[in-house]
């Protein structure tokens, strides 16, 4: 299957090393500097980085503009790079007229600086700025979006194009890749519908179904959302540059899912992705792969050998999808042809795989805590509530945390959608999914399959209240979200 026209490049030319961009025009990059603040407060010296909340307009394709908020003039934000355990400080200006929040995704901060409401963090006002201060870490893919409730806007919170990717470079990269890409899938034009996504086609309906109830709730779904238009940064398929590559080069893709509704599946036509870390951290086993599959909030990078000259097209696995704009086109150097698209013989995806098989060395854990992820249809009118442990947030110090203590998870999936749960300022030890053992693997979100079960482990050693929400906008603004708290 062909497809003319191009995607959008968001990438580096020739080589690239950790901490380098050799083409800002085509990726907005802030490094740590005295100017990279827009103004001086008087008195208090500028800002290593600004975060400017403004509403912008995107042509995602020719006369195709979306109307939103951004950073910085654009959607993706800026890429911050930033060097491990080295402080620094961000003004965040919010020249809107709704309160905002930046959370500082996968990073060890503290709740007051995290981002979230619930922590303890202090909203940005509407024509305000506040200053953040913390020491970015640990190294890797992280990335910064909006924590705003969106409740029924579906012009607020993540719907919006308040996101960016953040690097936290520790000096150990040995940058041994070509080129340097970063991808952002996104959904675009929001809308309600009673109509159920089809998870399988997503990946979220494979495999075993061990929370599956004996009876299913077969009460009328509330309305969810959906999307018909979407991008990958702020082109859709068919619009803007293509990545361009040389045979035999080596480039490394940041892949991160942006978007506030669904998982998604990619692939890139006639190549295989070479994992090797998720959520920002080194995978014990790479691996070589045909597809990645995301939640919101995810983020994969993996190597691509460039070694089959051609125009090929870099997108969703799903057609409707792709052929609505979730893609990109990968143009090999000296070659004009139509973009193809050939779907992949192996679309599974298993987290397990990138762990190790090996007898883990894992600490025992002291405590288990099981959590029930339930769904109410239409239990708040026209919309579904979400229980964790058979209640809506919030939960009055139900999970409590004995600091260096050593946690199991365990998420009990018994709803019929894949979630991609994330816990704020933490990072997790995948044990199995659906009885599936692993080790080694560290997230910070994963995506629970739809009546399936993950078993996590967690050392406790953030001390502060910490967010734990399904990263799907509407499920956590539903219910889908609780609060650990430490002794």
């Amino acid at each position: 299957m062909g497809l003319g026209g191009a995607g959008l490049l968001w990438a580096a030319g020739g080589k690239s090393m950790p901490g380098q961009t050799q083409n800002p025009m085509a990726m907005p990059t802030q490094t740590p500097s005295p100017n990279s603040a827009a103004s001086k407060l008087e008195g208090i010296p500028l800002a290593d980085f600004m975060v400017r909340i403004a509403p912008i307009a995107l042509e995602i394709a020719p006369s195709r503009f979306i109307s939103t908020i951004g950073y910085n003039g654009t959607s993706p934000g800026p890429l911050f790079r930033m060097r491990e355990g080295k402080p620094v400080t961000i003004d965040v200006i919010n020249d809107t007229d709704a309160p905002e929040l930046v959370h500082w995704h996968g990073l060890f901060v503290p709740s007051e600086v995290d981002g979230s409401e619930e922590e303890g963090t202090p909203m940005v006002p509407p024509g305000g700025r506040r200053r953040y201060q913390f020491t970015p870490r640990p190294a890797g893919t992280r990335w910064y979006h909006s924590h705003a409730m969106a409740g029924a806007d579906l012009h607020r919170g993540t719907y919006t194009g308040q996101y960016g990717f953040l690097m936290i470079d520790s000096g150990n990269d040995p940058g041994q890749y070509d080129k340097e890409v970063f991808l952002a899938l996104r959904d675009w034009e929001p809308y309600f519908t009673d109509q159920m996504e089809n998870e399988a086609a997503e990946g979220g309906g494979l495999g075993p179904q061990p929370e599956r109830p004996t009876v299913l709730d077969t009460r009328p779904n509330g309305l969810e959302v959906t999307s018909q238009l979407f991008s990958i940064n702020d082109k859709a398929l068919g619009a803007g540059e293509p990545i361009r590559v040389r045979a035999g080069q080596r480039v490394l893709v940041h892949v991160l899912n942006a978007s506030a509704i669904e998982n998604r599946t990619i692939a890139l036509s006639g190549h295989q992705f070479r994992v090797i870390a998720m959520d920002g951290n080194k995978v014990p086993s790479p691996q070589s792969v045909e597809v990645l599959m995301l939640g919101p909030g995810e983020r994969i990078d993996a190597y691509v050998e460039m070694n089959q000259p051609g125009v090929w097209i870099l997108g969703s696995t799903d057609d409707a999808t792709r052929n609505a704009g979730l893609g990109v086109i990968v143009e090999y150097e000296n070659q004009h042809r139509e973009p193809q698209w050939v779907m992949p013989s192996k679309p599974v995806w298993d987290y397990t795989i990138f762990g190790t098989n090996a007898s883990p060395a894992r600490p025992t854990p002291e405590h288990t805590i099981d959590m029930v992820f339930e769904k109410i249809p239409s239990g708040a009118g026209q919309f579904n509530i979400w229980h964790v442990n058979g209640k809506p947030y919030p939960h009055d110090r139900e999970f409590v945390l004995q600091e260096g203590a050593r946690y199991r998870l365990v998420f009990r999936n018994r709803t019929d959608d894949a979630h991609p749960v994330h816990l704020h300022r933490h990072l997790f030890e995948l044990v199995d999914v659906n009885g599936k053992p692993t080790a080694g693997l560290m997230k910070d979100t994963v995506i629970v399959p739809l009546y399936g079960r993950v078993s996590a482990d967690l050392t406790a050693d953030q001390p502060g209240l910490s967010l734990f929400h399904c990263h799907i906008q509407q499920h956590m603004d539903y219910g889908f979200k609780a609060l650990f708290r430490y002794a």
